[in-house]
């Protein structure tokens, strides 16, 4: 949306074109989302008041982020932002340990426009801090687009913590019109390309292990100690419980995905028999390594669909594992 834009119209055309680039055409559901991206466009430009920002929320591989990241791109405002949920809360806990009380204005200010991909909670206390943020986006007056798997009234499910979030479920209600993307399509899984999809998915793992002897090491990740099997070039190894059952978190993974562009992960069993916090560390690890386009090499128990769970970001893990090319026993 180069340029200042006269009408909906104008911006229109600009997603059907980005479509064209990548070789697909919208589908019905895309298309209207992509009209209303289109309507807030041209709203964000007439700058007497801001807009009401968008929840974009649907099953995985629909288009949500490519919608999004398409108007965002075009979108002619200045001092416009994109994160995604791991890294923003990477840098926020970053921005805090330098200067506690300026975190937030380190990260907002002069901002008009904020996309804000992959909104999931599952952490009472990331809840909490992204209340905050929430309430710092709004007093900013800052238009906010945001992509999910999730309906808000869903974020935070555990019905231990759920009540802590229900006042940042107010403010998404009230300042961005929620719309829901559920086209027929995965696309995910029909567009292929980039490092994770050069990945494998081999069981049994015993052939594997045997090809990638341990070369026992320890890395000092934020201030902690983590065991791989194997670090060495951009190559990193790790046994599955020393990654998902130890408590790692998704900042440990985007600070040693930043230094290993390869990763192996063996032994990883059947997910519905680890507990609750293994199997979100798991998902977590797929989403940092799916995002940041590393390559994933996986020896595991069973096959993809033995392996994982059914339940709460399970989906999301399969279509992004779905990527990947298994390997099954001879």
């Amino acid at each position: 949306m180069s340029g200042r834009p006269n009408s909906p119209a104008d911006l229109r055309e600009r997603f059907d074109a980005a479509a064209a680039r990548r070789g697909f055409e919208l589908d019905d559901a895309q298309r209207t989302v992509a009209d209303k991206l289109a309507e807030l466009g041209v709203a964000l430009c007439k700058r007497f008041r801001r807009p009401r920002g968008l929840y974009l929320h649907g099953p995985v591989g629909r288009g949500k982020s490519f919608l999004v990241d398409t108007f965002f791109a075009e979108a002619p405002v200045p001092g416009k932002l994109r994160v995604h949920f791991h890294d923003f809360f990477d840098q926020l806990h970053r921005a805090i340990v330098r200067q506690r009380s300026t975190a937030l204005a380190e990260l907002l200010d002069g901002r008009q426009l904020l996309h804000f991909d992959e909104f999931h909670v599952h952490d009472p206390g990331d809840a909490a801090l992204l209340t905050k943020l929430l309430h710092a986006v709004h007093a900013r007056r800052i238009t906010l687009v945001t992509t999910s798997n999730y309906r808000p009234e869903d974020l935070l499910p555990n019905p231990l913590h759920h009540h802590l979030f229900l006042p940042a479920i107010e403010l998404v209600e009230k300042h961005q019109e929620v719309v829901a993307l559920s086209g027929p399509t995965d696309y995910r899984t029909a567009h292929r390309s980039g490092r994770f999809a050069e990945g494998t998915w081999q069981w049994p793992m015993t052939t594997f292990q045997q090809q990638a002897p341990s070369e026992q090491t320890t890395l000092d990740i934020n201030g902690r100690s983590i065991r791989a099997m194997k670090a060495r070039d951009r190559l990193v190894c790790f046994d599955f419980r020393d990654l998902c059952d130890a408590a790692t978190s998704t900042r440990d993974y985007l600070a040693i995905a930043a230094q290993y562009d390869t990763w192996c992960i063996t032994g990883v069993p059947k997910l519905a028999e680890c507990g609750a916090e293994t199997r979100q560390r798991f998902a977590n690890v797929v989403d940092v390594l799916c995002d940041q386009d590393i390559t994933l090499q996986v020896a595991a128990d069973h096959s993809i669909a033995e392996t994982l769970w059914n339940g709460r970001d399970s989906e999301r893990t399969a279509s992004r594992l779905a990527l990947i090319r298994p390997i099954p026993p001879d």
